[in-house]
């Protein structure tokens, strides 16, 4: 029996050069896995068309966004965004209020979510308890198994 290829949403902050350096390498890692039929990336959809930051503009890519959320299989979400979180003394990373949103809306539409987490550190525990796989850098993304999804559980910190 063939398997299917699977439809992923990319969810991920793309506002400076590191972080647009790390989204890069996960769709190249997507590209790369073979259960991967396609995926959807706001970075490379950012409607230039209209005019950046405009009431149409936030309009129809929150609309975008949502349709491919829904449209996908599995949700790839990067954790990888200096918040300003602080514990125990400590200035914690997190994840960025749209990668949270896309998360959010992907569970409460039973889609597996894979959290990709490069910088390590402190995890939220609404989003640690509520992936299917979390990977601690993009190449596992080439060989995790879209198709059979198997479960990855966080071993760290949350908050």
């Amino acid at each position: 029996m063939k398997e299917n290829k699977v439809k992923v949403y990319l969810a991920s902050p793309f506002f400076n050069d590191e972080q647009i350096e790390r989204v890069e390498r996960v769709e190249k890692a997507l590209d790369a896995n073979p259960a991967i039929g396609e995926y959807f990336s706001p970075r490379k959809n950012q409607l230039e068309h209209l005019t950046f930051g405009s009431k149409e503009w936030a309009a129809a890519i929150y609309q975008k966004d949502i349709e491919h959320v829904q449209w996908a299989d599995v949700i790839v979400a990067v954790l990888d965004y200096e918040g300003e979180t602080e514990l125990h003394g400590v200035r914690h990373g997190h994840v960025d209020s749209g990668t949270a949103f896309e998360v959010g809306y992907a569970i409460a539409a039973n889609k597996p979510v894979v959290l990709v987490h490069e910088k390590g550190g402190i995890v939220n525990l609404m989003l640690s308890q509520s992936c299917q796989a979390y990977l601690d850098n993009v190449e596992a993304i080439k060989d995790y198994d879209f198709n059979t999804m198997p479960k990855i559980e966080f071993e760290g910190e949350v908050m």
